[in-house]
């Protein structure tokens, strides 16, 4: 089901966090797709990005906050592969991606700052299920966050139009 933004803001504007525009951009092949946050911290290291995602996603959204690095990328396509075979709704990346254009081949939403072909560190460095800050607002693990091409909000409750 198609959510959008836009609607959101119009009827739950006291209720939502809108997302500043930080140059988010759309790699995933579903661009509008919404769910409960899990989270995921970590800075030039994946290995939790993938534990997180082996995980049954159904309903969910993983965000990861890579500290806006641009040095390598926290997800690739055999990840996100495993992501949506463990059905998650999308992901959120403050950070890189790589393999791009099998990411757009996927049934998942993936938004991501850039693309970089370095992978990361395997290092098991990071924190799972913690409130992160970026782009002007909070992601909080069991809030919701709404996704399309017109930005990010996020909301404590489920809401529906």
């Amino acid at each position: 089901m198609k959510i959008m933004t836009t609607d959101l803001c119009d009827q739950y504007a006291e209720l939502l966090q809108v997302a500043e525009p930080i140059g988010l951009k759309d790699y995933g092949g579903k661009k509008n797709f919404h769910g409960m946050i899990q989270t995921v911290k970590c800075y030039e290291n994946n290995p939790l990005v993938r534990e997180a995602l082996s995980h049954d996603g159904k309903g969910k959204v993983l965000v990861i906050d890579g500290g806006g690095s641009l040095k390598c990328a926290l997800l690739g396509d055999m990840i996100g592969e495993m992501a949506l075979n463990n059905l998650w709704n999308g992901i959120i990346v403050f950070g890189c991606i790589r393999d791009s254009v099998a990411l757009s081949k996927l049934d998942i939403g993936i938004k991501a700052l850039n693309t970089i072909p370095l992978k990361s560190r395997k290092e098991n460095i990071g924190e799972n299920n913690i409130t992160v800050h970026f782009a002007g607002i909070d992601f909080n693990p069991g809030e919701y966050v709404y996704c399309d091409e017109d930005g990010i909000v996020v909301s404590k409750d489920l809401l529906t139009l």
